[in-house]
C-alpha cells in the first residue's frame, strides 16, 4: 500500500500541522506503509531551500516540493497540480492535509479522475470559529470546491472526537474518523533540559516556569494569558516564577505582545524564546512545570500533547479540543479564556507542586496509552485499508 500526503506546505514556521504530518509519514514509513508528502516550498514571505520537482530527503521523510507561485494563503502551485494529475493513480490512497488551499482541491480533483481514495484532515478549518474568520474567502472557497471535496472523501480525518463534532453537525458532513496525533517518545533527562536552558536563557537557571509553546497568533490567547500569568507572578509566594513564551510569528504582532509586557514592567518575568524545535524543543519542554494553551480554537494542541508525554500538566482553554480528554484524565486544568479566571486558575496550579505531579503523571499515562505515533500509523493503516474497499471517488473534474 503506497500512500501519498498532499499538504500546503511542511515549513516549521506554520506549526503543529507540519510537524504532524512529517512525525506521521515517519511513523507509517515505519509500520510498513510506504508514503510521499507533496507539497509546496512556501516559508512565510520566503520560500524554503529546498529541490524543486524531485523526491528528497527532508526531516526523516520522502518530500517532493514545488514552488508557490502566488497567494501565501491560498499557496497555488501549478506545478504540484500538474503532477497530481499525473501521479495520483499511482497509490493506493492519498490524505489531503488542509481545506482552503490550492495543493487540497488539486489533490482532491486529481484523485476523483483517476478514481484514487482520497481522506481529509481538516486541521480544525471546519470547527465555527475558524469558519467565521475571512469568513467572505472561505464561503468563496466552499462554493468553489471544498463542500465538494469533502463530501466525495472516502473519509474525514479529525484528531479528537470534538473536532469531528463541531464541523459534521453545521456542516452536514459524514464518514468521519477520529484518530488522535502523535508525540515523540524520546524524553531527555532534566538535567539535560535545564543545561540548554543555562546556555540560552541565564535568567531561567532556577526559576520554574511555564511554557506557552506555538506559532505566535491572536487566536492562540496569548493576551490574556500574559495579563493573567502578570497579575498572579507578581505576589509572594509565586513572585519566582517565568513566563516562556516560545514560538514566531507575524513580526508586528510579536512586537504588540513584547510592548504589553513592557507597559506593565513585566520584562524579567516574561521570556521571549523564539523559535524552538528539535531536541531543545523537547528540552525545554521537559523543564517546563507548565504547558499553558489557552486557545479560541484548537482542533487537538500538539505541544500540550507532547507536554503531557514529557509528565508537564496542561493549562487549556474550553476551546482547545483535548480540554475534555484532559479534564477526564485528570492530566491538568481547564479555564476560561477570561483574564481573571485564568489568574485564579494559575494561582491554583503554580501553588500546588504536589498536585502538577500527580497530574502530570496522569498526563503521562494518556499519552502513552493513547498518543505514540506507533498507534496512530496502525490506525491509519486501518483507515487507509478501509478506503480501499470503499466505493472509487465518483469521476470528473473541476476543483
Amino acid at each position: 500500500m503506497r500512500v501519498l500526503h498532499v499538504i500546503p506546505s511542511v515549513a516549521p514556521r506554520y506549526g503543529g500541522p507540519s510537524e504532524a504530518v512529517l512525525g506521521m509519514c515517519r511513523a507509517l514509513e515505519r509500520a510498513g506503509v510506504p508514503t510521499l508528502i507533496a507539497t509546496t516550498d512556501a516559508d512565510g514571505a520566503g520560500r524554503l531551500p529546498v529541490e524543486l520537482g524531485r523526491t528528497t530527503d527532508y526531516a526523516g521523510a520522502r518530500v517532493v516540493f514545488f514552488p508557490r507561485q502566488w497567494s501565501e494563503a491560498f499557496k497555488y502551485s501549478r506545478p504540484l497540480a500538474r503532477w497530481l494529475d499525473t501521479h495520483a493513480a499511482d497509490f493506493d490512497a492519498v490524505h489531503v492535509h488542509a481545506v482552503f488551499s490550492h495543493a487540497c482541491f488539486a489533490a482532491a480533483a486529481a484523485c476523483r479522475r483517476a478514481g484514487v481514495p482520497y481522506v481529509v484532515r481538516p486541521l480544525g478549518t471546519l470547527d465555527p470559529w475558524s469558519l467565521r474568520q475571512k469568513p467572505l474567502r472561505k464561503r468563496l472557497l466552499w462554493r468553489l470546491g471544498a463542500r465538494r471535496m469533502l463530501e466525495r472523501a472516502a473519509a474525514v480525518h479529525y484528531t479528537t472526537d470534538e473536532e469531528r463534532r463541531l464541523a459534521e453537525g453545521p456542516l452536514g458532513l459524514a464518514r468521519g474518523v477520529v484518530i488522535p496525533l502523535g508525540v515523540a517518545d524520546a524524553a531527555p533527562a532534566p538535567a539535560a533540559g535545564r543545561a540548554a536552558l543555562r546556555a540560552r536563557w541565564p535568567e531561567l537557571d532556577a526559576a520554574p516556569y511555564v511554557l506557552a509553546l506555538s506559532r505566535l497568533h491572536p487566536k492562540k490567547g496569548l493576551e490574556i494569558l500574559l495579563e493573567a500569568f502578570l497579575d498572579t507572578a507578581r505576589r509572594p509566594p509565586l513572585d519566582g516564577w517565568r513566563l516562556v513564551v516560545a514560538g514566531d510569528g507575524d513580526p508586528s504582532y510579536v512586537a504588540s505582545l513584547r510592548e504589553r509586557v513592557a507597559r506593565r514592567a513585566g520584562t524579567e518575568l516574561v521570556v521571549f524564546a523564539g523559535w524552538i524545535d528539535g531536541e531543545e524543543k523537547l528540552a525545554v519542554l521537559a523543564a517546563a512545570s507548565l504547558v499553558a494553551l489557552p486557545s479560541r480554537q484548537e482542533n487537538f494542541g500538539l505541544s500540550v500533547a507532547e507536554g503531557l508525554a514529557l509528565g508537564v500538566p496542561a493549562l487549556v482553554s474550553p476551546h482547545v479540543n483535548l480540554a475534555g480528554v484532559i479534564t477526564a484524565a485528570g492530566a491538568g486544568w481547564v479555564a476560561p479564556l477570561e483574564r481573571a479566571a485564568l489568574a485564579a486558575t494559575l494561582a491554583a496550579a503554580l501553588g500546588d507542586g504536589a498536585e502538577r505531579a500527580r497530574r502530570g503523571a496522569r498526563g503521562r499515562a494518556l499519552a502513552r496509552a493513547r498518543f505514540t505515533w506507533d498507534a496512530v500509523a496502525e490506525q491509519l493503516r486501518g483507515l487507509y485499508s478501509s478506503t480501499l474497499d470503499a466505493p472509487p471517488a465518483r469521476p470528473g473534474g473541476g476543483p
